[in-house]
């Protein structure tokens, strides 16, 4: 009989997972605060966040459902717009604009998610694409260029600064990354896989379609939303002349990343954002050579992305796996050996 070993139990439970995540992303500002990092490497860990929200609900659709979308980039601009009128122009708290977001993100789900029972695959994508594009362009009529000031931005009454916004983006990760993990987990989370293997098999098991692609888009058009607040929050200004936020190049990049870090992984997702996003703004933005060709990175990622489709289609999470299955079993191997 195996004994138990407490410290592989804990790892091994999601909760814990969070909290030791949340520990190690909350240091970096603590250090940043005693002048040991820079602001511009915190301001990457909290965008990359941002994107981690958005690609994690994303992982939800793609990975359980099954549901492909290329209008991310529009959902995201919903919750940016919101936080902006919200917050600037009507001058209420952040979670009334957390709140009015969510309420759109809603409605956008639920219309995308009963188009979606009569299209699918490479159709679906297209049809979410043209329709990001729509609320995009009609994001530009309304307002060329949005900006939050940092007098405005308020939580229960305190002025939220950079920092204050950092560990709320944490705060929010991990509320989001805990309650997905429970849902995927749950009868809820089983029935959207049932579905992704096979729409007939899952009817056959009453399984209602309708109903789990529905929750699906709406839950994946919420996160998106969220990152959009989050990003007004955390970057306070958004111009759509310039910026790529809103465009086709942030939906192509998050589906990069689900499918780099794995499809079915919470956490091989959050690895492939850091790929995507994290890396070149960390890191490799203080060696010559990726500054001199910024470029070089998306030559790396598209590399990657090719490697994962035909050798690895579980992502990094697959390979992570895989590689703890091997040292198990050469630990087995050994201890049959000694023994």
């Amino acid at each position: 009989m195996k004994k138990k070993n407490p410290v592989v139990d804990f790892l091994r439970n999601p909760l814990s997972q969070i909290i030791i995540f949340v520990v190690i992303v909350a240091l970096i500002e603590f250090l940043s605060m005693a002048g040991l990092i820079s602001s511009s490497f915190v301001q990457a860990v909290g965008n990359t966040m941002i994107y981690a929200i958005i690609a994690i609900g994303f992982c939800l659709l793609l990975g359980y459902s099954g549901l492909a979308s290329l209008g991310t980039g529009g959902f995201i601009g919903i919750g940016a717009y919101v936080a902006f009128y919200v917050i600037q122009e009507f001058n209420l708290p952040y979670i009334v604009a957390l709140l009015a977001a969510i309420v759109a993100s809603i409605v956008i789900g639920v219309v995308v998610g009963f188009i979606s029972l009569r299209i699918e695959g490479i159709y679906l994508a297209i049809l979410t694409l043209g329709l990001s594009e729509i609320i995009r362009n009609l994001l530009m009529v309304i307002k060329s260029t949005v900006k939050i000031d940092v007098d405005h931005v308020r939580l229960f009454g305190l002025k939220i600064g950079d920092q204050g916004a950092y560990f709320l983006i944490l705060f929010t990760f991990a509320l989001l990354m805990w309650l997905l993990s429970n849902l995927i987990n749950s009868p809820t989370g089983r029935a959207m896989l049932a579905m992704k293997n096979s729409t007939s098999a899952a009817q056959a098991m009453g399984i209602s379609l309708m109903k789990f692609r529905l929750l699906a888009f709406v839950i994946s058009i919420i996160f998106a939303g969220i990152g959009g607040v989050l990003y007004m929050m955390f970057i306070r200004t958004i111009t759509t002349s310039t910026s790529t936020l809103l465009t086709l190049t942030t939906s192509l990049n998050i589906l990069g990343a689900v499918i780099i870090g794995g499809a079915k992984s919470l956490w091989g997702t959050t690895f492939g954002v850091f790929i995507i996003y994290g890396l070149q703004a960390m890191f490799l933005s203080k060696i010559p050579f990726f500054v001199e060709n910024p470029a070089f990175i998306i030559l790396v990622t598209g590399v990657l992305i090719i490697v994962v489709v035909m050798f690895f289609p579980g992502g990094f999470a697959q390979i992570a796996s895989q590689v703890t299955a091997k040292i198990k079993s050469k630990r087995a191997q050994g201890g049959k050996e000694a023994a």
